[in-house]
């Protein structure tokens, strides 16, 4: 039963605690002996936090005996970003400006899946400051795919994607700007959901980001990101971005068949070229949901791409929020943001503009085609997971691009803001996983988390497990 619990969903963890039929302190120690096995070859947790997740789940057990009311993760171990402060654990944020930080307070996020009686036992690995969408900086290391250590995880919020790809807790507290969430979620084989902007508050420390970060989950199940959503959205009065609590609960959205939505397969946005194999295990997923009851079109949008707009809004940013550490940070920086300070320096004020400009454009383009569709169904990446130490191919598809231009599917959902969610599509033929993208409607997760689960539900991807789990 011990090493069973590793791999139990956080819903399934929660009821069997309440039940008493497990307790948390025998669910901690098998998600941590999970952790001791497997996290020096993989570089997913980066800081334990061991003494303080066995007293919590000590006081989860004593609060049982007395009768008393539990929250809905209660006794479920939680992994959290290392760019989402918790209190008394060191939060590097990835760089070595922040190194042997200690917080005092804690980010909504993390306040609220501690309210609801998680037990949070680790940091998880991330970029620095969440500037690439790799797991890598110079203080840990890069986070290995656990499908194939030669590879990376994604980010920024790798670490995440491989503590619950691996057994490391059902859950992983993540963040998105630019596909944070989706890109480790589609390189590792797990569900990532971005929520609609503002679902879940979010106080910045340090500032940056403030534009397109969409703060969540990455989960092994959708109805665990479910779950997780119904705790952590509330509006907080410390976020003016922050929305109300929607009337339905997102589990309930989960329960629902997908019979009558009317999705577009979208290959491209505009000319964005993908990988054919990528494309046809993308296309294979989309058109399986017309078996669950869906009517898919197969839809070629020739939309711009976002994707230099939405750095210039992060390196803004990024070079404002940095302020009188500048030259402290140049001297200890990731190798792979030199460049990105450089070209930061370079932008002005027209240029942050015509980025925001260049979102409402978009925006005002892409309106009528959701007067026809409910959900946009596309590749997440047009890629699989790059090599540790690079920043992905310069070439995709025979076509040269940019680099880091392989989050082209990714980055125009934050510049909107609507909810978008990458769930696993199969494994290429190198072994490593894909990923499909459901694009909602703004502020209509549960039809994203609908479709979501109607399809796990007929094809149960959390049932594969990476090789380094066997």
């Amino acid at each position: 039963m011990s090493a069973d619990l590793c791999w139990q969903s956080a819903i399934d963890l929660a009821r069997l605690v309440r039940k008493g039929q497990v307790s948390p302190s025998e669910v901690l120690e098998a998600v941590l002996a999970q952790v001791d096995r497997l996290n020096p070859a993989l570089g997913a947790i980066v800081t334990r936090a061991d003494d303080e997740a066995r007293a919590q789940a000590r006081r989860i057990e004593t609060a049982l005996s007395r009768g008393e009311e539990v929250g809905p993760l209660a006794g479920v171990p939680i992994a959290v970003k290392d760019l989402h402060l918790m209190a008394g654990v060191r939060t590097t944020l990835g760089s070595r400006l922040y190194e042997h930080f200690v917080p005092t307070w804690e980010q909504p996020i993390v306040e609220r899946v501690r309210r609801a009686g998680a037990i949070l036992f680790a940091k998880t690995n991330t970029s620095e400051f969440g500037l690439i969408p790799l797991a890598d900086n110079v203080i840990f290391g890069p986070t290995c795919n656990p499908w194939n250590l030669a590879h990376n995880s994604g980010g920024s919020s790798g670490g995440a994607a491989v503590a619950v790809a691996c057994g490391f807790g059902p859950l992983a507290t993540a963040g998105d700007g630019g596909g944070s969430i989706r890109i480790p979620a589609a390189f590792t084989g797990v569900f990532g959901l971005k929520p609609q902007f503002g679902r879940v508050p979010h106080v910045a420390f340090p500032r940056g980001w403030e534009s397109l970060a969409h703060q969540g989950v990455l989960s092994r199940t959708v109805r665990d990101t479910a779950l997780a959503l119904d705790v952590l959205s509330d509006p907080d009065d410390r976020d003016r971005r922050s929305l109300p609590r929607p009337e339905s609960r997102f589990v309930d959205a989960c329960m629902g068949d997908a019979t009558g939505l009317r999705l577009a397969w979208c290959p491209h946005l505009g000319h964005l070229p993908v990988e054919p194999e990528v494309l046809e295990i993308c296309r294979t997923t989309a058109l399986r949901f017309e078996e669950l009851g869906c009517r898919v079109d197969e839809l070629e949008l020739d939309l711009p791409e976002l994707t230099r707009a939405q750095q210039q809004i992060v390196l803004c940013e990024a070079a404002t929020a940095v302020g009188e550490r500048r030259a402290e940070w140049e001297r200890v920086i990731y190798p792979g943001h030199r460049k990105l300070l450089e070209h930061a320096d370079q932008l002005t004020y027209q240029h942050l503009v015509q980025a925001q400009w260049a979102a409402d454009d978009f925006v005002e383009r892409l309106a009528p085609v959701w007067e026809q569709y409910d959900a946009l169904l596309t590749p997440t990446a047009p890629i699989t997971a790059p090599e540790n130490g690079s920043l992905g191919p310069r070439e995709i598809a025979g076509q040269p691009r940019r680099a880091l231009s392989w989050l082209c599917f990714c980055v125009p959902w934050n510049m909107t803001g609507q909810p978008a969610a990458s769930l696993p599509a199969g494994l290429a033929a190198n072994g490593l996983p894909v990923g499909l993208q459901i694009v909602g409607r703004r502020f209509d997760e549960a039809s994203v988390l609908r479709l979501a689960s109607a399809y796990e539900e007929a094809w149960p991807w959390w049932r594969e497990r990476p090789p380094i789990c066997a």
